[in-house]
């Protein structure tokens, strides 16, 4: 039997371990919006939010605001762009400079998220998390340990079932 090297490793590790977990849950948001008919990538979620939170933001903006690096989310972006969900225009003040706003399908796809995904999403991880005490590394096991016993969407229709 294989040993899971990345968390026998501890805090050496806990980058990759962080990472893994990240993906782990974002995973599971994916299997939560396919429920709800989302197909983008969960990770494309924080750029419509940022910008429907922030109002038209450049690639820079967004950028940070994501805080990943600008050809990141140059490429989120033009994929956005491809999907329909949000425009670029050139800036008035700089040629250099594109502003990113939502169109009106990326404005429908916010209102659902905001109104059905992500509260839902936000209370499954929630309730994922309520149990953790202890130190970092015990924690990140326990949760880990509670997606694998109930991952988010059966959380979430656990709830509709006690609704």
């Amino acid at each position: 039997m294989s040993h899971d090297i990345v968390r026998d490793f501890g805090y050496l590790t806990l980058g990759t371990r962080l990472r893994r977990l990240g993906e782990l849950l974002q995973a599971n948001t994916q299997a939560v919006m396919a429920e709800f008919g989302v197909t983008i990538p969960a990770a494309q979620y924080p750029f419509l939010a940022a910008i429907d939170r922030d109002g038209p933001l450049t690639v820079g903006e967004l950028a940070e605001a994501v805080g990943i690096t600008q050809p990141g989310a140059t490429r989120t972006i033009n994929q956005l762009v491809q999907a329909g969900l949000v425009e670029a225009s050139v800036s008035d003040e700089d040629q250099r400079r594109r502003s990113i706003t939502l169109t009106p399908a990326g404005q429908e796809l916010v209102a659902l998220s905001k109104q059905a995904v992500w509260p839902k999403v936000e209370a499954a991880v929630r309730e994922a998390c309520a149990d953790l005490d202890g130190p970092l590394l015990d924690q990140i096991a326990a949760l880990e340990a509670n997606l694998a016993a109930a991952p988010l969407l059966q959380r979430i229709h656990k709830q509709r079932e006690h609704q």
